[in-house]
């Protein structure tokens, strides 16, 4: 008797207006599950910022699709985003993002969190390599 193997289901593919949504929901969670008043020791002062911005890591082999992440906020230091995508901490890499004037930046910086937070999905920080002063505070 021979057992038959199943292949597993392919994701379907999903536009970014649906990741988007998606993104939307677990970060109003994450923010959500934020105590009133937290404990802000950051020099820099972060604001929302929610777009979809894509990553191309230095150790990504010519011709690698780009890290899809839906940012949370952002400072002149680094970007908070949530991503499908488990990333390797301590790897640096471009990311490009829409600026506060709508025109996109590309900044080079270094992963310094990526962890699970559940349904597949992860929340990561990215750190600036420089300041980067068209995203401080109006």
């Amino acid at each position: 008797m021979s057992t038959v193997l199943e292949k597993p289901r392919p994701e379907p593919v999903r536009s970014d207006k649906e990741w988007l949504a998606e993104a939307d929901l677990i970060i109003s969670a994450l923010e959500a599950g934020t105590p009133p008043v937290p404990d802000n020791r950051r020099r820099h002062p972060r604001r929302r910022c929610r777009v979809i911005a894509d990553l191309r890591l230095f150790s990504d082999p010519p011709g690698t699709p780009r890290w899809r992440l839906f940012t949370r906020d952002v400072s002149v230091r680094g970007v908070g985003f949530v991503t499908r995508d488990r990333l390797p901490l301590g790897y640096g890499g471009i990311i490009e993002l829409p600026g506060p004037n709508g025109r996109v930046m590309s900044i080079q910086g270094t992963l310094f969190r990526c962890r699970e937070i559940g349904n597949g999905w992860y929340e990561g920080a990215l750190y600036f390599n420089r300041e980067q002063w068209p995203f401080a505070p109006e």
